[in-house]
């Protein structure tokens, strides 16, 4: 079984990485029956993107992993929750009318919202039954994360979305037009709100995260 982690940041799975990864291959990880191959994209929709297009078009895997942190729009989710993202949007794609916003799939060229898709996963050693034990939560994916009351009140109006990050829906994307499983697993660092780095706990949301990573991938 082969499986590929996805993160836009080397410091967002450091720890898993630095627990389990050989060192001499930072690249991959080998476990007794399956190898996890890791996949640093950068930031943003458009960087991952391009790196799953280049991944994707000359390896097969059984399964591809997004892991990152996030805002939560959700004051309901507590602070380095590790939630399980299946739908992703994308919020910015589109036209703007006047006071109205028209989205990319309202205008006919194409849809913004992207599923996970892991029904077909043959699981082996990997645990994802834990994954029933996750939230299940709707994000957006943005350019911009928020950070004004007024913008803010108008995605929710719009989306109902309880996460944002800068990466899910293009990840899905790329994953669902190649027809590669994938999961997005995210932990909590901040809500959205007025930008406030005082009130995050980025500490607390990678070392959750990386814990569950370690739980289904190396338990």
């Amino acid at each position: 079984m082969k499986i590929l982690l996805v993160a836009a940041t080397r410091a967002e799975i450091e720890p898993f990485l630095n627990r389990f990864s050989d060192r001499n291959n930072h690249d991959q990880l080998t476990f007794e029956d399956f190898t996890v191959d890791i996949l640093i994209t950068g930031v943003g929709m458009v960087a991952t993107a391009f790196a799953l297009g280049q991944k994707l078009a000359t390896n097969h895997y059984d399964l591809a992993i997004n892991a990152g942190i996030a805002g939560s729009f959700d004051f309901n989710i507590a602070l380095g929750e590790v939630v399980l993202i299946t739908e992703d949007i994308f919020a910015e794609q589109g036209a703007e009318d006047g006071e109205e916003f028209l989205s990319l799939k309202e205008l006919g060229f194409g849809e913004i919202t992207h599923l996970q898709n892991s029904g077909t996963v043959t699981t082996g050693h990997v645990r994802l039954a834990g994954l029933e034990n996750l939230k299940k939560v709707k994000a957006i994916t943005v350019n911009r994360v928020h950070g004004n009351e007024y913008s803010i009140a108008k995605t929710l109006a719009r989306f109902n979305a309880q996460v944002e990050s800068m990466e899910g829906a293009a990840f899905f994307y790329a994953c669902n037009q190649t027809g590669t499983s994938c999961l997005q697993v995210r932990s909590v660092s901040n809500y959205v709100e007025r930008r406030n780095k005082e009130k995050w706990n980025i500490g607390l949301a990678v070392k959750n995260l990386n814990d569950y990573l370690a739980a289904i991938l190396a338990y």
